[in-house]
């Protein structure tokens, strides 16, 4: 049975003044092609917010890189944007989402097991962002990539106050998808020492990738500093510089800073 969209727009944090959009964001074109057989009433499926959804995708991942990274090159900038807007990352975002179950589908495509198709899932992803777009802007397209599409990771720096700006997704998931993908390792953190008195400390993490990656970051809790001590062994995979000494944590905080 198909879940109500209205259900949807609690998930995609967006409440649709059109909601024929999300509707038809959702629609499939088998089951447009077997209203038009049957002699029905005209149904328009999501293909072409697809083909649109697509290119907005491309442009606020491509911006968020570029304002997050300024110092990449664009070889890197465009290995990073390709992770995440390859089909096997945005079929994850759909089924995080349970897209599935909302799909309006052809008999013959919901008795192929349509709800589980990677193909379907990515499209109507991408016919999603489409319509959030032309419904709201591309501000609300934009917020909804960043929070899903690029998993929402924001490392808040508690000592400044401030949010950094989303990254790729976070350091430490980035990294153990690179130490595999270059069959390393994976990941180890660990605590090297806890200074100052109980209401204010500032941990050292360190992370280990086989015998020649390892980096150290400093910060007030653990999970800030593993997510720049991981940053700063993730930025030296990139470059391909193994046993290059590890940048102060002092220029890591400036870097996140820029």
């Amino acid at each position: 049975m198909r879940a109500e969209p209205a259900l949807l727009e609690l998930k995609l944090k967006h409440r649709f003044t059109n909601p024929e959009l999300l509707r038809r964001a959702l629609t499939h074109s088998s089951l447009a092609s077997e209203t038009r057989s049957g002699g029905g009433a005209a149904v328009s499926d999501n293909e072409q917010l697809e083909f649109l959804g697509d290119s907005v995708l491309g442009l606020v991942v491509s911006d968020v890189l570029f304002r997050r990274f300024p110092l990449y090159k664009e070889g890197e900038l465009s290995t990073l944007k390709a992770r995440l807007v390859s089909a096997a990352h945005l079929h994850g975002v759909a089924r995080r989402l349970e897209l599935g179950s909302y799909l309006e589908l052809g008999r013959g495509e919901e008795m192929s097991g349509g709800r589980n198709k990677k193909t379907l899932l990515v499209d109507a992803l991408e016919a999603i962002i489409a319509a959030i777009y032309l419904d709201g802007g591309l501000e609300p397209a934009c917020s909804f990539i960043v929070e899903h599409v690029m998993d929402g990771q924001m490392v808040f720096d508690q000592e400044a106050g401030t949010d950094i700006q989303p990254a790729v997704a976070n350091f430490k998931e980035a990294l153990r998808e690179m130490a595999k993908a270059r069959k390393l390792p994976e990941p180890r953190y660990s605590t090297i020492r806890e200074q100052g008195p109980e209401h204010s400390k500032t941990f050292t993490i360190e992370v280990r990738v086989g015998k020649e990656w390892s980096g150290q970051a400093d910060a007030r809790t653990k999970k800030i500093a593993a997510q720049r001590a991981a940053r700063g062994v993730y930025e030296r995979l990139l470059g391909e510089a193994p046993g290059v000494p590890v940048e102060p944590e002092s220029k890591l905080a400036a870097d996140e800073h820029r």
